[in-house]
């Protein structure tokens, strides 16, 4: 891995990831987790939480344009850029690679952060559940197919957006990508949790499998395929889709 592949991808990507699920995480376990000040905050409140953390998220990691998501990532390659935004450097399977790895290394660190922050609330959490669902999604009526088709579509809206609207998330602003982010768990969030980025679902379920949580119960690895397909599908889509739209130069 090069000095530039290094510093402009993968360690922007690993903190913005990380940045990103340390408090996605941490606010669904503050509204889910008993004993806590946001206990029963409902789901508008983790919408938002997770909006925000995607805003602080893009911040951090501008340098790599922000992805924090291996659906961006599929969908700017299938979009036919040739490099990726703002660095300039090329898309090959060296950067595509540290993308994607820094992605989960940053979701998996984030997940470990939040966990931290509330570890004696995950102790006092009688419901395994529970505790899961503050790691990764679940869906509200388990269908494989249907459960894929809705994050397929939720994913789409997320990357044609984000593709069709200038690029790449730093080119849009950050504050933009959250608010999307916070209509799209509104509207299509009900059934799944909405993942729509396998990073944010695989990285903390993969956390919550190793850590040492106190009566953690599954990992729910069954459906674990389902928040990460169902999200590339989306992204591939959305970027072959966007090809008609006109992306700025040089992306």
């Amino acid at each position: 891995m090069g000095p530039s592949i290094l510093t402009n991808i993968f360690i922007p990507e690993v903190i913005g990831t990380a940045v990103l699920i340390v408090l996605g995480v941490g606010v669904v376990a503050n509204v889910t987790l008993i004993k806590t000040k946001g206990f029963n905050g409902g789901t508008l409140m983790i919408n938002f939480g997770w909006g925000l953390g995607v805003f602080a998220g893009v911040s951090a990691a501008y340098k790599s344009g922000g992805h924090l998501n291996p659906a961006v990532t599929v969908g700017i390659i299938a979009s036919g850029a040739d490099v990726w935004s703002p660095s300039g450097i090329p898309i090959d399977v060296g950067s595509t690679c540290a993308y994607l790895g820094a992605q989960m290394v940053g979701a998996i660190i984030g997940a470990t952060f939040a966990w931290l922050a509330y570890k004696q609330h995950y102790d006092a959490e009688p419901n395994p559940e529970t505790v899961l669902g503050t790691f990764s999604t679940g869906p509200s009526i388990r269908s494989y197919g249907w459960n894929l088709a809705t994050e397929a579509i939720a994913t789409f809206v997320l990357v044609y957006w984000v593709l069709s609207s200038g690029g790449s998330p730093w080119g849009l602003g950050p504050l933009a990508v959250a608010m999307l982010i916070v209509g799209i768990g509104a509207s299509l969030g009900g059934p799944t949790g909405y993942a729509i980025n396998p990073a944010r679902d695989l990285g903390p379920r993969i956390a919550h499998a190793l850590l040492p949580i106190k009566g953690k119960g599954s990992s729910d690895w069954s459906y674990s395929w389902v928040p990460v397909l169902g999200p590339i599908i989306g992204g591939l889509v959305a970027g072959l889709l966007s090809q008609g739209v006109g992306l700025p130069t040089g992306f």
